[in-house]
Parts: C-alpha cells; structure tokens; sequence
C-alpha cells in the first residue's frame, strides 16, 4: 500500500480521543511511508491527520471542491493540494489517487464518501480495501446496523466482510495487509435469501 485515503470529520467531535487517533494515523502513514490523500481541509480531523502526517515527515495531497475551499478552510501545507469543481470529481479523484480507504469519526458526508467506496468495491468497480476506525466506539451503532442488514437478507455477509473494523492504527494495518478481494457477484439471488435448513 502506497497510499491511503482517509475520511473523516472537518469537525474535531467531542471526545480528545478523536483527535488522538487522527494525529496517530496521520503519523503512523508517515513513518510507514504511505502517502496520505484526503479532503484538503486545515480543520477538524482533517486538519489534524494532516498536520501529524507533515510533522512526521510524510507526504500528504488533499482534494478539495473550489466552493469549499474557503467554507473548510483549505491546508496551505500540503505537498499538493488539488481543487476540482465538485463532490463527485473529489470523490473519483481520492479514489484514483488511493490504494485503500478508512473512515476516522465524521459526520454525513463522511458516512457517504466511505459508503460510496464501498459500494464500488462491492460492484467491483475497485478491489481496495476499505475500513472503518472505530475510536472510542464511534462506530459501534453503525457496525451493529451493518451486521443487522445481513441478517435481514439486505448484505451478503461477503460483502460485509469487505468492510474492515479495526479499534486502533496497527490494527487497522494488519487487516488490511490481510485483505483479499473477494471474486464474487454483487446480486442477491433467492438462494441467498433462503432460511438455512432446519437441524436434523
């Protein structure tokens, strides 16, 4: 892995863990030489993986639309900072840059950038990784959710596994050094759908 797209929140959250474990990612892309992409923004969780990858030496390049440039406040550090004309060509943009994904804590919009990666990868538009850090429990909620959906016949528990859950950094790293792509179809067919057969 050369370089990892992160998401998360243009919002620092109210929890100091948050922020410990953007500036331990941030700093762990560094020392691993992993090129950090991300949303371009100075703030929040952005701002504070960004700045901990540059401390550490890393090199970072943020993608950021023209009309948030002002809004998020764009990072005049980064080693590149490309501006494009909307959400959708950042999003294409991140992903063409990037050998896998993670969602640190954010809010909407990073729910839909890791949700829309993912789908991709479930299509097999992309055979990346993608995952979730789940600090301090964040995630909690939504995993149980996921979990919730395969049981309802709603997600294959195949492409529920593509969604790598880790708690910490290292963590997070070794899942997905053990990543492997699944080779499957996306559609749900009535035999996934069938009860299993009862005991005998």
């Amino acid at each position: 892995m050369r370089s990892l797209c992160v998401f998360c929140g243009s919002s620092p959250g109210l929890r100091p863990e948050y922020r410990a474990a953007a500036v331990a990612l941030g700093t762990a892309l560094a020392q691993r030489r992993i090129t950090l992409v991300y949303g371009g923004a100075s703030v929040g969780l952005m701002g504070a993986v960004a700045d901990a990858a540059i401390v550490a030496g890393g090199e970072v390049i943020g993608v950021l639309p023209r009309q948030l440039a002002t809004r998020e406040i764009a990072h005049a550090g980064l080693a590149r900072l490309e501006l494009v004309e909307t959400m959708h060509a950042r999003k294409a943009r991140m992903a063409e840059l990037a050998d896998a994904f993670v969602a640190l804590p954010g809010g909407i919009g990073t729910l839909e950038e890791l949700f829309e990666t993912w789908t991709w990868a479930q299509l097999g538009l992309h055979r990346k990784p993608c995952g979730l850090l789940d600090v301090a429990g964040y995630y909690g909620p939504l995993i149980r959710f996921l979990d919730s959906s395969v049981d309802q016949g709603f997600v294959r528990p195949v492409h529920r596994a593509m969604l790598v859950v880790a708690r910490d950094v290292d963590l997070l790293f070794e899942e997905f050094e053990r990543y492997r792509s699944p080779d499957l179809p996306k559609w749900l067919d009535a035999a996934d759908l069938a009860p299993p057969d009862p005991p005998r």
